[in-house]
C-alpha cells in the first residue's frame, strides 16, 4: 500500500518539516513543492489501517504542519 500525502505547513517551515518527515519509518520520500501544498510525501505501509495510523499518529504530529491530504495509490 502506497499513498501520496500532500502537506501544508506554517510559513517558513517547509524545509524543517520535510527533514523531520523523512525520518519517519515508511516514508519513501518527502519533497518540497510549490503551489497549494508545501510538501508531497510518498508513504508505504502494509495495509490501509497502518497507513492511516502512520499519517495520524506520526506525520500529523510533526511540528509546523497545518493540514494533510492523503491520496492512496490505486492500480487500475
Amino acid at each position: 500500500m502506497k499513498a501520496y500525502v500532500l502537506i501544508q505547513t506554517e510559513v517558513g517551515k517547509a524545509g524543517q518539516v520535510a527533514d523531520e518527515i523523512k525520518k519517519i519509518g515508511g516514508v519513501v520520500s518527502a519533497d518540497n513543492v510549490t503551489g497549494v501544498y508545501d510538501i508531497i510525501a510518498l508513504v508505504q505501509s502494509d495495509s490501509v489501517d497502518e497507513l492511516g495510523k502512520k499519517v495520524v499518529k506520526e506525520i500529523q504530529l510533526v511540528q509546523g504542519i497545518t493540514r494533510t491530504l492523503t491520496c492512496p495509490i490505486v492500480n487500475l
